[in-house]
């Protein structure tokens, strides 16, 4: 529920503000793509066997971006709601 003394100045610059951390959240999400698809393709191509670390280095690494896209998604989400209240 928006407040009803804002004015349009700065119900603009919310929204602005909530597109904003949709596309950081994105982002993140395509990083995390990239990576886990990328280890993903080192362990099962079979010419790449020596490089079975980094693969796992990459998909620990998209695990790790997932989870702190998320969080912050939702914190900074909380965060402008808190605001509007």
């Amino acid at each position: 529920m928006e407040n009803k003394k804002a004015s349009p100045a700065n119900i603009m610059a919310l929204e602005r503000t909530k597109l904003a951390n949709e596309r950081t959240f994105l982002a993140y999400l395509r990083t995390f793509i990239v990576f886990f698809s990328s280890g993903f393709a080192i362990l099962k191509i079979e010419v790449l066997d020596n490089l079975t670390i980094l693969a796992y280095l990459f998909i620990a690494t998209a695990i790790l971006l997932l989870v702190f896209g998320t969080v912050r998604f939702i914190h900074v989400r909380k965060r402008i709601t808190r605001y509007l209240q």
